[in-house]
């Protein structure tokens, strides 16, 4: 069942029904990519409509924020939870590494997926990590070329938004792989240079208020919160009118 959030067609899964979902694309034949898009995200493809697009085109739309999640509830659309990239990311590995499953790490800073590679092999004993590239490119063609010389079952894209769905909608049909995602900053959580949140903070959806903390320079970025949240419930009066 889908859920619409300001234009963005949420699946409505827990977390165990969104690995599920990609246990089931993983099955078939073609090429087919993840999202996860926050509030912020959410916000932008409001003034975006091909970005929007590109989101709502993907096989399995994944809820990654307290924000997104308040704003289903203000809608009187309840998402069912927050899914986190990153968690559902981590899920997916435990999946890969029962079953023999390979993942390749594309994105982020040069020597990030090398370090991200050694912490989820030592979580993950039975992974094998198929390949990796830094997200610091310009020609995609070697890119898709390296990937496809290894055909990972998983192909990891943590270009940040728009860029990686754009990436992975246009070179869907040529990469050899079965599930892409898109998971934004995820690379550094694994890798340890960006540390997440403690669990309470998690738990009571203040996640956004420890990276901002941690990094004052998100405030712009931030201010896309409230505004989206001001946007849902200026819809949910005009809706209810």
């Amino acid at each position: 069942m889908k859920i619409d959030v300001m234009g963005v067609s949420f699946d409505n899964v827990t977390m165990d029904e969104a690995l599920e979902k990609a246990k089931e694309i993983l099955a078939g034949e073609r090429a087919q990519y993840v999202v996860t898009p926050n509030a912020e995200i959410v916000y932008e493809a409001m003034h975006d409509e091909d970005f929007c697009a590109l989101l709502n085109d993907a096989a399995l739309i994944l809820p990654d924020g307290a924000g997104v999640v308040l704003g289903s509830k203000i809608l009187k659309t309840p998402l069912k939870q927050k899914v986190a990239g990153v968690d559902f990311a981590d899920r997916l590995l435990g999946h890969l590494a029962e079953t023999g499953g390979s993942v390749y790490l594309l994105g982020s800073k040069p020597g990030i997926a090398e370090l991200a590679a050694e912490k989820m092999l030592a979580k993950h004993p039975g992974l094998t990590i198929a390949g990796m590239a830094d997200g610091y490119f310009k020609d995609e063609a070697p890119v898709i070329e390296k990937i496809n010389a290894v055909k990972p079952d998983v192909l990891f894209v943590c270009l940040g938004a728009p860029k990686q769905e754009k990436f992975m909608q246009v070179h869907r049909g040529e990469l050899q792989v079965k599930l892409m995602a898109g998971l934004g900053g995820s690379l550094d959580s694994f890798a340890g240079t960006v540390k997440r949140a403690p669990k309470w903070m998690i738990d009571l959806s203040l996640e956004w208020l420890y990276r901002l903390i941690k990094e004052p320079k998100r405030f712009g970025r931030m201010l896309r919160l409230p505004k989206f949240l001001w946007a849902v419930v200026w819809k949910r009066i005009g809706g209810g009118r």
